[in-house]
């Protein structure tokens, strides 16, 4: 008889520890569960704060293409206040109105409205971005 209950202690101490351990690893669990929800808590503030604030943010301008005409094309609009056809900026920047150069212009423009600088009011009307 005392073999079988020799046993059996050997059983309750070995399914006690770990009982003991699985505890343990429970309360580890637990604990970063709770850092975890927090942390999920502080993503969504944060979420919420930023998305508040960002109709308050400046837009961040789109780089221009490298070409000296560029800046002067957008120098042209700053100084305008109605639409402007590629003729009247290819005037503005001091070329001659040869189709070569208001094709060119033109081709300028419509990748200026395609960056979201300025927009395109109706065909061939440019027009600085509102």
């Amino acid at each position: 008889m005392q073999p079988l209950l020799d046993a059996l202690d050997l059983q309750e101490d070995a399914a006690r520890v770990l009982a003991d351990d699985l505890r343990a690893q429970i309360d580890g669990l637990h604990a970063r569960l709770r850092e975890a929800e927090t942390h999920l808590e502080h993503l969504a503030i944060t979420r919420k704060t930023v998305t508040g604030l960002a109709d308050r943010l400046p837009a961040v301008a789109p780089e221009l293409p490298e070409h000296l005409d560029y800046p002067r094309i957008l120098a042209v609009f700053n100084h305008e206040t109605g639409p402007l056809r590629a003729k009247d900026v290819c005037e503005a920047l001091g070329h001659e109105l040869l189709p070569k150069n208001v094709e060119g212009t033109r081709a300028k423009l419509k990748r200026l409205v395609k960056l979201g600088i300025i927009a395109e009011a109706d065909t061939g009307n440019f027009t600085r971005k509102q």
